[in-house]
């Protein structure tokens, strides 16, 4: 699945390194990108724990860049948002293959939105479930 227009929009305006360098280094490619809806993917390999899992920490920050992104185009020109609090709780492992997460808005309202965050394996099994709430500033 190649980005939509939105989407390469998007990561442009984001500079050099879209979803910023952890993101990056894990190898996150962002798929589809809006307030309400974004997807994105991650190999497992280079993501995973001595024991072989996709690491829980990995989840995390393919679902904080996944809602971070997602609520600073919620917010809009001259306001960013910043990740207050995120919640995961892993159901299934991942050993190999690609990670997908769907983010899906719950709230968005004019000073905090709240995501959902979905991670599955290559054959839809979900793997974790993420919420993330982020607050909006006014840039100086």
């Amino acid at each position: 699945m190649q980005p939509d227009a939105q989407t390469r929009a998007v990561l442009e305006a984001q500079g050099d390194v879209p979803g910023g360098e952890l993101g990056s280094r894990m190898g996150i490619e962002f798929l589809k990108l809006s307030a309400e809806h974004s997807i994105a993917r991650m190999p497992a390999e280079g993501n995973r724990q001595p024991v072989g899992f996709v690491h829980g920490g990995a989840y995390c920050v393919i679902a904080e860049s996944l809602g971070s992104i997602s609520a600073n185009i919620h917010a809009g020109e001259g306001r960013y948002a910043v990740g207050v609090d995120i919640n995961a709780t892993h159901t299934r492992s991942i050993t190999s293959g690609w990670v997908t997460a769907e983010c899906t808005a719950v709230h968005l309202g004019g000073s905090m939105t709240v995501h959902e965050i979905v991670c599955t394996d290559d054959d839809g099994n979900r793997a974790s479930t993420l919420r993330i709430t982020n607050f909006i500033k006014r840039r100086p």
